[in-house]
């Protein structure tokens, strides 16, 4: 889908700092940006207290803000605004969560996360047992593909960090997401979303 008139005419009044250019971004988008936050978690059994969620949105808007919104500076308007702040909300939630201490279970227990480099080789903030899983996921894909979803999902790297790494180019990093969650979806008998 491709950036609406009304997506365009409000990215220009935020980067040129119009009056009420902010204020009309955020109304526009809270409601996109809750819902990753509470899909991303939910779709990973999760649970975040409301202050956790709360300091979710405001990192995300910051991350826009940040360094004179240079991430709306950086949309190519390839896709919807939408689509964009997506992705940086999901970025915002697993990052935080795979530097979390604590992470509810859906049940409501808390189990620890991982904070030192255990013998089994885990990073640091990923329960080991997530970890395991994705692991033995992992061994369906092949080569690049595989190399890919592990700097991603494990490692926290960005797809531009991902890109110079492996030699392909930034913008088919996430399609190669795309082809590998959907594999993984049915080595572990998950309809995709």
């Amino acid at each position: 889908m491709a950036l609406s008139e009304i997506d365009r005419n409000l990215l220009s009044r935020c980067l040129s700092r119009q009056p009420r250019a902010w204020e009309d971004f955020v109304d526009r988008y809270m409601g996109l940006v809750l819902h990753v936050i509470d899909h991303s978690t939910q779709s990973r059994g999760l649970r975040i207290a409301p202050h956790d969620r709360e300091d979710l949105v405001g990192e995300v808007f910051l991350m826009i803000v940040k360094g004179d919104f240079a991430v709306l500076r950086r949309f190519r308007a390839e896709s919807s605004l939408a689509t964009y702040l997506t992705v940086i909300t999901r970025r915002v939630v697993i990052n935080r969560l795979l530097h979390n201490r604590n992470v509810h279970t859906g049940d409501g227990v808390a189990r620890q996360a991982v904070q030192s480099q255990p013998a089994n080789g885990a990073a640091p903030g990923q329960p080991v047992s997530d970890r395991d899983e994705v692991a033995r996921l992992l061994e369906e894909l092949e080569g690049t593909e595989a190399q890919v979803v592990r700097m991603y999902h494990l490692e926290g790297k960005s797809y531009q960090e991902i890109s110079s790494a492996v030699g392909m180019p930034e913008n088919s990093i996430g399609p190669t997401l795309s082809r590998a969650r959907e594999k993984m979806r049915r080595a572990s008998g998950i309809a995709a979303e």
